[in-house]
């Protein structure tokens, strides 16, 4: 017989006791539910911590995903200077996904760090608490039961001593009625019998009253036992492990919001890749690359016929084949051969030039980008400079009037160096400044050029000649005209001649020393074919056909819209 589960199943007390027996009568063994309710209450843990065990694993399985998509993003978007800046489109929303998917991990790193905090901690935290809280009541009814087999046995060991008396009673009286009939039993025998019988029934009636008050005691015992403390033992463990059902529904849905909350920011950063998608832009891109690598320079002229057959003797009929003529003073087509020899680098290897300072070995519009650039980078280090050297100068006046903040005479040599670095940058923007200022042609207009060159032929010393020379004190400074680069009059001249724009009127004479260049006379009219591309350098032709570059400030020119060619 078993007790029945209505304490466990209503919360309620069972007026239905029963007590399952072993083997042996009258001893009652430990409940079946009891056992039963302690393998349940520890299956209940067991399956708590079950789950706390899978919520460590998914955790873990987001803190790896994050760790991996930061490597990945690190990876691929490593450190640049400022010169390698990505600046085309397709590049700038590479870095912008980059981001964005760093932005990404960074929530599942949130929704690992939220699991291990709101949901796996938790779940340990309170599975500790239930242990502790099911080794309590288990041991409540173990007492409990110990306490009531502990009655039992008193009133099992009484009811054994009243049989035990009342048996020994039986045998005194009849040992008493025995010799009470026998007529040759004495006197004393019959007393002695007598007396034993009295002391028997005595003592039998003592057991028989201590049985019964311990039967009561356990009877009543029983009664609390079954009634009141193990439905209390049983509810207890009822409301734990209801609890702990409930606990599992809200870890369940925890672990279900820590990702809800992060699905804005999550669909916010897969909305800023499809974003960074729409920004590529091909004419954009396209624009950019013909801005980097937009030269100034035109395209090589055509190359001019090379008759090799002219000392051959011809016969009338030979002459279907003739030697094209000449231009007057044309220079020797063999000429402009030997100068456009090693020149036909358009598509092909270009003759590396030995990097500059000035920069004067790239393309015009290469040079003056790149100047414009090193000055923006000046400048930025020069405002460095001077907020540095207000910074200290404030110190120093704080030092200054509260001496025991410190020593303002420490920091001079740290303003002097501050100001020493100013000077080195404002003499470094000057110079690119100078060089920007030649490329773009900002040198003055040439009305002033022409006006101090005719001062410096005709008259006073103090003014400036072509070459930048002054005269009239012992500190001289030499100015160059713009030198050529080597590379820069790749042009072939000598094939079908340009149409002439304008004429020039040369002011000063100029050697024409390097490759490309012109030679010319003072006061010689030239022919313009090419206006200045910013450079500093006008390609003209004179009147024997021949053609060549030479200093723009170094002619007066006059444009003209229906000049004639050579």
């Amino acid at each position: 017989m078993v007790l029945c589960l209505c304490c466990w199943v209503g919360g309620v007390d069972c007026d239905v006791i029963a007590v399952s027996w072993n083997s042996s009568p009258g001893l009652p063994s430990r409940l079946d539910q009891f056992e039963n309710l302690d393998k349940h209450t520890q299956w209940g843990i067991d399956f708590l911590e079950r789950y706390a065990k899978f919520v460590k694993e998914r955790l873990e399985i987001e803190q790896t995903y994050a760790k991996q998509l930061r490597s990945l993003v690190k990876k691929y978007c490593p450190k640049r200077s400022k010169d390698e800046e990505p600046r085309f489109t397709s590049c700038l929303s590479f870095n912008a996904i980059l981001n964005e998917l760093n932005d990404y991990a960074g929530q599942r790193e949130v929704v690992a760090e939220e699991m291990g905090h709101k949901v796996y901690g938790e779940l340990m935290r309170y599975s500790q608490d239930l242990k502790a809280e099911r080794k309590h009541h288990l041991q409540e009814g173990r007492k409990t039961q110990q306490y009531l087999d502990q009655c039992w046995k008193h009133m099992d060991n009484s009811k054994k001593k009243f049989e035990r008396e009342c048996r020994e009673a039986e045998k005194s009286q009849m040992m008493y009625d025995r010799l009470d009939n026998d007529i040759n039993a004495t006197k004393s025998e019959v007393e002695k019998a007598k007396s034993q019988l009295y002391l028997r029934q005595h003592m039998a009636e003592e057991s028989k009253n201590e049985y019964a008050a311990q039967l009561q005691n356990f009877n009543s015992e029983q009664l609390k036992h079954f009634n009141v403390s193990i439905p209390q033992i049983f509810k207890n463990l009822q409301d734990m492990d209801e609890r702990r059902t409930v606990k599992l529904g809200e870890t369940y849905r925890s672990f279900a919001e820590v990702e809800r909350r992060v699905i804005p920011i999550i669909s916010k950063c897969l909305e800023g890749m499809v974003t960074a998608a729409k920004n590529v832009d091909e004419r954009r891109d396209s624009d950019i690359v013909v801005e980097s690598f937009k030269s100034g320079f035109n395209p090589p002229g055509e190359f001019p016929f090379e008759d090799f057959s002219q000392n051959i003797q011809r016969t009338g009929s030979d002459s279907t084949i003739g030697t094209p003529k000449s231009e007057g003073g044309k220079p020797d087509p063999k000429h402009a051969i030997g100068r456009t020899k090693n020149k036909l680098w358009l598509f092909g290897k270009k003759p590396k030039a030995p990097t500059l300072e000035d920069l004067s070995h790239l393309p015009p519009e290469q040079r003056r980008k790149k100047l414009q650039q090193r000055i923006d980078e000046l400048n930025k280090d020069l405002q460095k400079e001077m907020d540095q050297r207000d910074a200290l100068n404030k110190m120093k006046d704080v030092y200054e009037k509260n001496p025991q903040m410190g020593d303002p005479g420490s920091l001079q040599p740290k303003i002097s160096e501050t100001i020493c670095n100013m000077e080195k940058l404002r003499s470094e923007i000057h110079k690119n400044e100078s060089w920007l200022a030649e490329v773009e042609g900002k040198h003055g207009s040439r009305s002033e050029r022409r006006s101090s060159a005719d001062v410096n032929h005709h008259a006073p010393h103090g003014r400036e000649s072509p070459e930048g020379s002054y005269t009239d004190d012992q500190n001289q400074e030499h100015r160059s005209p713009p030198q050529p680069d080597p590379h820069e009059f790749d042009d072939e001249f000598d094939d079908d001649p340009l149409p002439a724009i304008g004429h020039c009127k040369a002011l000063y004479s100029f050697d024409g020393s390097n490759e490309g260049t012109l030679v010319m006379n003072e006061n010689e009219v030239l022919y313009i074919i090419e206006d200045d591309k910013g450079d500093g350098w006008t390609r003209v032709r004179k009147q024997s056909g021949e053609e060549g570059y030479v200093p723009t400030s170094y002619v007066e020119i006059t444009l003209e819209k229906n000049s004639k060619g050579a």
